[in-house]
């Protein structure tokens, strides 16, 4: 799959989805989105323009894992760019991300909140954060998500790479599989 491709597109599918939350849901979806546009698009230019030193984690999930015990007020600080803006700015933060995506090679190494990643390796983890958080807002504004069939298999396949890393990779395919639930509120991303 190409990477690129994708995060372009979900980037897009984000976008739309923006405009088409209800405006009596706008105040209620505003923490989410303006969680996802600063995760998702407002970083990726500033994390494509400074350059890494050496490679300190290199796949996806490895991004996942090393977030995964860090505190959550320390984790909101570490992957939040701090969006505040208006959401009519949404597209054209899309539009910067995809941009500077254009301008970086797969293989540069780029400084993330976790340390060194290369581009490729990286950037499936925004897309990841577009779509987990864009089907959330998509289900609490009570419209259709969008996202094509190959951003969310590239953010389900990450979710089951995470955990597979974890040690919880027999649990998710035994789910998955329909032979056992899964304990509740298990979840890939928190402890």
């Amino acid at each position: 799959m190409d990477y690129r491709r994708i995060y372009r597109s979900a980037a897009v599918t984000f976008v739309d989805l923006v405009s088409r939350i209800p405006g009596d849901r706008l105040d209620e979806l505003r923490p989410l989105v303006g969680r996802t546009v600063s995760s998702a698009l407002q970083q990726v230019p500033r994390v494509l323009a400074a350059a890494g030193g050496p490679v300190n984690v290199s796949a996806p999930e490895g991004y996942f894992v090393f977030l995964r015990d860090v505190p959550e007020a320390v984790y909101a600080v570490v992957t939040d760019a701090g969006f505040d803006g208006a959401l009519d700015t949404v597209g054209e933060l899309a539009a910067r991300a995809t941009q500077a995506l254009a301008a970086a090679g797969d293989d540069d190494v780029v400084a993330t909140p976790v340390g060194g990643m290369r581009v490729r390796d990286w950037l499936p983890t925004r897309t990841f954060e577009l779509v987990v958080h864009g089907t959330a807002v998509a289900a609490a504004a009570d419209v259709p998500a969008g996202f094509d069939a190959a951003a969310v298999s590239e953010a389900a396949v990450l979710a089951t790479r995470i955990a597979v890393a974890l040690g919880e990779g027999e649990a998710v395919l035994s789910a998955l599989t329909g032979r056992s639930p899964l304990p509740g509120k298990f979840s890939v991303l928190s402890t």
